[in-house]
């Protein structure tokens, strides 16, 4: 069964891009407090995917990811209350559940969900022992605040890394993210091209019409590049008039068209705005190729060099 709200959920979950990423000292080290706190074998942050379960933090066990459809995780996120199994072989949800029955034979299980900054609950932060136990109020009080710390860190993750004007990506958030999806794109074999704009004439804009007119014109550019793109793809501000955006599983003849009709957008978008100015950008596109680019930083090097090129052909 999913949350009334599944598909609101899921797309705070994804918005986050913090699934299938490495490791990270911010959700380990509450993990580590959690285990010591309530002496259990087993504490993780859990996050909720549509079909999984996915552990951005996992002490005491070695698996990354679970099947959603037997994980007691999936039943917590119903609730905002701390959800507890004091035993699971005599729970009528849970006795027969591989999880219980092989390794790591779950006994007990207390998950209190975690909350996206928009306020859904993508996963929890759980305990689990091999053993029948009872959480007291205390304990419940504990748990709920280390969950809170969790959400917190979502919080501050995404403040830090979406850029202020527009609320989309900054280049901080971009690097951060893009360079996980290139390495796991060369993994499976599969295209990912970078898209490097760069908004035309807008130094002129703004001396003409002022800053405020500017920043009008970024942030209906960045809500256009939202619409045009699939969820996931990257879209990012890395810095003043200059977007880019990462477009994986995709062939390069698929992400002209796409550049191309984000272009007739602009022009249809720009119609509405009350000064004489056409919203427009030159562009350079560079497919990744692990062998040329070492890392994003070189990706995105190379995309500004054929913008540039671009721009100063036209």
């Amino acid at each position: 069964m999913s949350p009334q709200n599944e598909e609101c959920r899921l797309a705070s979950l994804h918005s986050l891009r913090i699934l299938d990423t490495e490791p990270e000292e911010r959700f380990d080290r509450i993990t580590r407090l959690a285990k010591k706190l309530f002496n259990v074998p087993i504490a993780l942050v859990s996050l909720v995917d549509k079909d999984r379960q996915w552990f951005k933090s996992a002490n005491g066990l070695n698996a990354r990811e679970t099947s959603r459809d037997i994980s007691f995780c999936g039943h917590a996120i119903h609730t905002n209350e701390t959800f507890i199994v004091e035993d699971a072989l005599k729970d009528q949800r849970f006795y027969d559940n591989p999880l219980v029955t092989q390794a790591p034979k779950i006994r007990f299980y207390a998950g209190q969900p975690i909350t996206s900054p928009s306020g859904e609950n993508i996963g929890t932060l759980c305990i689990i022992d091999t053993k029948a136990r009872r959480l007291n109020k205390q304990d419940i009080a504990s748990l709920t605040d280390m969950a809170a710390l969790v959400s917190n860190e979502f919080t501050s993750l995404q403040l830090a890394t979406i850029d202020e004007l527009t609320s989309i990506t900054n280049r901080r958030g971009f690097k951060r993210v893009s360079q996980h999806c290139i390495e796991l794109a060369a993994r499976q074999n599969k295209h990912c091209h970078l898209a490097y704009f760069d908004l035309n004439n807008f130094k002129t804009l703004n001396d003409n019409y002022g800053h405020r007119v500017g920043d009008q014109v970024l942030k209906v550019f960045a809500q256009e590049m939202k619409k045009t793109y699939r969820m996931s793809d990257i879209c990012a501000r890395i810095g003043g008039d200059e977007f880019v955006v990462l477009l994986t599983n995709t062939h390069i003849e698929t992400a002209k068209r796409v550049i191309k009709r984000f272009a007739n957008n602009l022009i249809s978008v720009s119609k509405q705005l009350n000064i004489p100015y056409q919203i427009s950008f030159a562009c350079g596109v560079v497919t990744y190729d692990e062998n040329a680019h070492a890392d994003i930083e070189h990706l995105l090097n190379d995309a500004d060099k054929a913008m540039y090129k671009n721009k100063c052909n036209r």
